[in-house]
């Protein structure tokens, strides 16, 4: 009963490793021209994303100022009224 339990504990992740071994021999590396198409690619996308998050933050600080302004007045206003 345990030699069967054991066998079947195996069986899974000795499958896993098998079916990984042959993914990996399938697969080829790209070649030069592919690479720096995947290379242009990466990089083209975290350009646009540092730009989006660069208008974001542009956008938002004007408004993260005019809260803090209204807040910190409102906060001067209590304290005369007191």
């Amino acid at each position: 009963m345990d030699n069967e339990f054991t066998q079947t504990a195996i069986e899974g992740p000795k499958q896993f490793i098998k079916d990984g071994v042959a993914f990996i021999n399938r697969c080829a590396k790209p070649d030069r021209k592919e690479f720096m198409q995947i290379t242009q690619a990466v990089s083209m996308g975290f350009f646009v994303m540092g730009v989006i998050g660069f208008v974001v933050k542009l956008i938002h600080i004007p408004i993260n100022n005019i809260l803090v302004y209204v807040d910190s007045s409102l906060h001067i206003v209590k304290c005369q009224l007191i």
